[in-house]
C-alpha cells in the first residue's frame, strides 16, 4: 500500500482573464513547488496543472516544461500544442499531468514549470489564466 508524503500548490492566476503575460520565445516561470519527500528512496511524484492561453491564430505553438529543481534541472516533461483557434478573443484552457519516477531521495524536491510560445504564438499569444501547478509525492513502501 502506497503512503502519501506531501502534496503542494502553486496558483499564479485563478480565473481566465485575470492576467495578461505576452507569451515569449524565452521559458517564463508560472510555478513552482517543493514537494518534502522525506528521503524515501524512490517516491512517486505526480505532477498537474492548467494554463489559459488566448490569442490563438493558425500556427501558433506553446510549449510547457516541467523541470526538478529551481532552474535549469532536469527536465522531466515537455508538452508542445498548437493553440487553439481563436475567432471570439476568448481564451482555451490547457491541462497537463506528469509523473517524475526517478526523483532521487531527499528531504525535499522542488519542481518548476515554464511556459513559452513559438515564434507566431509571441506576436499575438498572451497567458490569461487560470495557471496552476501541483504534485503530490508518496511511497510505494
Amino acid at each position: 500500500m502506497g503512503t502519501f508524503l506531501d502534496m503542494r500548490s502553486s496558483m499564479n492566476a485563478n480565473a481566465s482573464g485575470s492576467i495578461g503575460v505576452s507569451l515569449t520565445t524565452v521559458p517564463q516561470l508560472f510555478g513552482i513547488i517543493g514537494l518534502q519527500t522525506k528521503n524515501v528512496a524512490n517516491p512517486i511524484v505526480t505532477l498537474a496543472g492548467t494554463v489559459g492561453i488566448s490569442g490563438g491564430l493558425l500556427g501558433n505553438t506553446f510549449t510547457i516544461e516541467i523541470v526538478r529543481g529551481v532552474t535549469g534541472g532536469t527536465t522531466i516533461y515537455t508538452l508542445q500544442s498548437a493553440i487553439a483557434l481563436d475567432v471570439l478573443n476568448g481564451s482555451t484552457e490547457y491541462s497537463f499531468h506528469a509523473q517524475d519516477l526517478l526523483a532521487p531521495a531527499a528531504a525535499e524536491t522542488v519542481y518548476s514549470a515554464f511556459i513559452s510560445g513559438g515564434p507566431l504564438a509571441v506576436l499575438t499569444g498572451a497567458r490569461n489564466g487560470p495557471e496552476t501547478f501541483y504534485g503530490i509525492a508518496s511511497s510505494s513502501e
